[in-house]
Formats: structure tokens, C-alpha cells, sequence
């Protein structure tokens, strides 16, 4: 049996993949905070029939050897945290980070989460929260009867607010912090625009932001996804003519068996 058939298999398949990733990115090119992932492939295993080096006379070695590869696999999706462009959107409660870092969120169960998705909400305790309801670790809790006309955040995480009638008048309310990782791609995509951390991304360095490399906030702007339409349509061209590719050497293999098999007749 032809090896190419079993080899070209591997491609379409690994092909198949890339198309579902590219779709993906594209599916999210309107989500807050969303980062593209990018497809990482390695060629299979290889049959040596002659090694490099083998001697083939008295003195004299193959400068070459014979191998014939059985193919592709995926070996891992990796996440480009290239910072996204970022959008004006004039709400108080909208922060973009600008730089490294991310936003701690804590589950009901009080588990940990890290996201690039700066659209805060305050809810009905008066407590920061994000789109899902999940609290903003660090974040702003405002008390009841407490009247604010303005929430001011610094690009440094202050958060402060100006009471009704005094203009001058600052009540500090919180401090955001930033997490980062020494191998943020080993982060594990949530959904949700969530990571959970794995002991490949390595535990969480909280601090403020603007200090040791980590970015700042910029109030009233949110990050708009890093994925660029034209690079993912390449892509996508690409995977599918490699797929046709692989398709056809399917075909050739069967054809030369066919004829194999003709000649026997």
C-alpha cells in the first residue's frame, strides 16, 4: 500500500483544523479583548531505510541518507497577544489596557479568572463587575446613598469618584491591579473572553499598572480584537488549496494502484 495515502491524509486533516481555527478568528473579529490563535504544526515520524553516513564502499560514506517522512500533525494553538486597536467609546466604566496585562475576575466560587475585555458594569450592590456579572477583583464598590456625578479611573487603576455638589470633592472607591504571566500562550481560553492560568503559564504577578512592564488604563476606550480579516483570509485560501492538494495526491496514489492492478489482470 502506497505510504502517500496515509500521508496525504494526515495533511487534509491537519488542514481541516487550520480552516476551523481561521474560522474561529474570524467568527471573533468584533469581540472585546479577543485574541487570534495561530495553528502550530510538526512533521510525523520518518522511515530511515538508508542512514546519512552509512559506508557504501572501503572509505567512503553516503553523504546522504533515505528517509521518507509519514507526515503532518497539529502540535498546538497559540495565542498572539499582540494588543488589539482601541475604540472611543466615551462609557466611564470602559477601560482598555494599554500594554501587558490583564483584569482579574473572580467566580462565584471565588476561582480566578484573567481577561483583556475592559467593558465594566456596576450591579445592584454597587460592586465592578464584568459583562457576565463575575466581581472585578480589586474593583469599586460605591455605598448606598453615596451620590456620584463622575467615576474617574487613572491609568494607574485609581479609581475615584466625585460626589454630587462638590466638584472638588474625591472619594477614593478602589484600586484595579494587572496580572501577568511568564507564558501568557499557556494561558486556557474560558470562552467568555476568559483565561484560567495552567502550571504551563505559570502562576499570576499582580501589580499596579505602569510599573515593572506592566501596561496602563485608558478610561473610556475598549480593545477591539487583533484579528485581521485579510491575514485570515489568506490563511483560509491556504489551508483550502493545500487541502486540494493533498486531495490530489490521494487521487494519483489511487490511480497508481488502479494501474498495479491492471497489470495483473
Amino acid at each position: 500500500m502506497l505510504r502517500a495515502l496515509y500521508t496525504s491524509a494526515t495533511g487534509m486533516k491537519s488542514q481541516e483544523m487550520l480552516i476551523d481555527v481561521t474560522a474561529n478568528n474570524l467568527a471573533n473579529v468584533n469581540t472585546n479583548g479577543f485574541k487570534r490563535s495561530q495553528l502550530d504544526f510538526a512533521d510525523l515520524l520518518y522511515s530511515t531505510i538508508n542512514a546519512a553516513g552509512t559506508e557504501v564502499a572501503a572509505g567512503q560514506q553516503s553523504p546522504t541518507g533515505l528517509q521518507i517522512g509519514s507526515g503532518v500533525r497539529a502540535v498546538g494553538t497559540t495565542k498572539v497577544f499582540t494588543t488589539g486597536t482601541l475604540e472611543q467609546t466615551n462609557n466611564p466604566l470602559d477601560v482598555a489596557i494599554e500594554g501587558d496585562g490583564f483584569l482579574k475576575v473572580l467566580l462565584p466560587t471565588g476561582e480566578p479568572r484573567y481577561t483583556r475585555d475592559g467593558a465594566l458594569k456596576l450591579d445592584s450592590n454597587g460592586q465592578l463587575v464584568n459583562a457576565d456579572g463575575y466581581l472585578v477583583d480589586g474593583g469599586v464598590t460605591i455605598q448606598d446613598g453615596v451620590s456620584l456625578t463622575k467615576i474617574r479611573i487613572g491609568a494607574d487603576g485609581t479609581i475615584t469618584g466625585i460626589q454630587a455638589g462638590a466638584s472638588d470633592t474625591a472619594v477614593p472607591l478602589g484600586q484595579l491591579q494587572l496580572a501577568r504571566f511568564l507564558n501568557p500562550a499557556g494561558l486556557s481560553s474560558e470562552g467568555g473572553n476568559l483565561y484560567a492560568p495552567t502550571p504551563a503559564s505559570g502562576p499570576e504577578v499582580l501589580g499596579t499598572p505602569g510599573q515593572n512592564g506592566l501596561g496602563t488604563f485608558l478610561q473610556g476606550f475598549l480593545e477591539n480584537s487583533n484579528v485581521e480579516v485579510v491575514t485570515e483570509l489568506i490563511s483560509l485560501i491556504t489551508a483550502q488549496r493545500a487541502y486540494e492538494i493533498n486531495s490530489r495526491a490521494i487521487r494519483a496514489g489511487d490511480e497508481m494502484l488502479a494501474t498495479t492492478t491492471d497489470i495483473v489482470r
